[in-house]
């Protein structure tokens, strides 16, 4: 594990109160399942046009804690019909490193029921990346320039070195090529070490690719947030996964890529203490909160906004209200 930068703020949690900037809508309900996975998205599907992706985790062979299958096929056969999921290799050796393994995993799991392009299997596409301090572009999967839009679905979990892993890590790592871009985010220039950058410079790194997808779809681009068998491990991780400790939470929705993971982060946060001290503490002890800092500072969105609670009249709520009352979850 590569040691963290002190003093760049990336383990401190930024309270509401000291936010500022305009706010942005984020959809949140409890309904963990597939009716609640196709409601939420209505809210957020309007510029979901012409040919159309959906970035998903599909998860190593067996990994147990992934979004549901049945969950996405009800999604894309009732309200996708035409989209495919898309994928990129990884930069760590497993069942996805290469694409012929990462297809018969992609079977293992039950990926099935629709069209999945490993985008980079043909190939790579440089996305350029405007305002970053690591990158002037970004090498993806040349495929993902085959799609008008993008769908990002995400299981929002911990993560080894992200601390946590939200929208912006599904892109800003998941579109990225296996072989080049991940490089580039994880590898200093010149080094022998694949992992050597430091942890907040990572954050930096992983946002400014992130930024290059969003900036690529424009508005036609949107956002959910799975908060459901959320272990401090990453789905990359697969059955070595760490036992889930944090309760389930719902579903959050967005336009805006920084409101979604801040609103999820907040989430946890409003947890109480026993409840969130696992995931809080892999967060704060890998400076994963830079994402949420950098995304602003890249203008990639707003850390205010109004959550809106669709099992409730869609009132707005806290964050505090939305995880009262929210344990035990019957899920499918």
């Amino acid at each position: 594990m590569n040691k963290p930068v002190a003093g760049t703020g990336g383990e401190r949690y930024v309270p509401y109160s000291e936010r500022t900037g305009a706010e942005s809508l984020v959809y949140f309900t409890r309904d963990l399942s597939a009716e609640g996975l196709r409601k939420i998205f209505a809210k957020v599907n309007k510029n979901i046009t012409g040919k159309v992706s959906v970035k998903l985790h599909t998860g190593e062979p067996h990994g147990p804690n992934i979004i549901p299958r049945p969950w996405v096929e009800a999604l894309i056969k009732n309200d996708l019909p035409n989209a495919k999921i898309i994928e990129t290799n990884t930069f760590y050796e497993g069942g996805r490193y290469m694409t012929a393994e990462h297809r018969k995993t992609l079977e293992i799991n039950g990926w099935t029921f629709c069209p999945v392009d490993i985008i980079d299997e043909d190939g790579t596409a440089a996305l350029p990346v405007k305002g970053g301090k690591w990158f002037t572009e970004m090498v993806m999967g040349k495929n993902i320039l085959n799609y008008d839009s993008l769908f990002v679905l995400t299981h929002f979990k911990g993560h080894a070195m992200g601390g946590f892993g939200g929208s912006a890590k599904n892109i800003g790592i998941g579109c990225a090529d296996g072989r080049i871009g991940k490089g580039m985010i994880h590898q200093v220039p010149g080094s022998d070490d694949p992992w050597s950058v430091t942890v907040e410079e990572f954050m930096e790194r992983m946002m400014e690719s992130a930024k290059a997808v969003v900036d690529h779809f424009g508005k036609n681009i949107s956002f959910v947030n799975v908060l459901r068998n959320m272990s401090v491990s990453c789905d990359c991780e697969g059955v070595r996964a760490a036992p889930v400790v944090t309760p389930n939470i719902g579903i959050l929705a967005s336009l805006d890529i920084l409101a979604v993971d801040q609103a999820s982060v907040d989430l946890v946060y409003a947890l109480s203490e026993n409840d969130r001290h696992a995931l809080v503490e892999r967060i704060e002890s890998r400076h994963g909160l830079r994402q949420l800092t950098y995304m602003k500072e890249l203008e990639m969105g707003n850390d205010k906004y109004k959550l809106i609670d669709l099992d409730n009249d869609e009132r707005m709520i806290t964050a505090a209200d939305a995880v009262q009352g929210v344990v035990p979850f019957k899920t499918e």
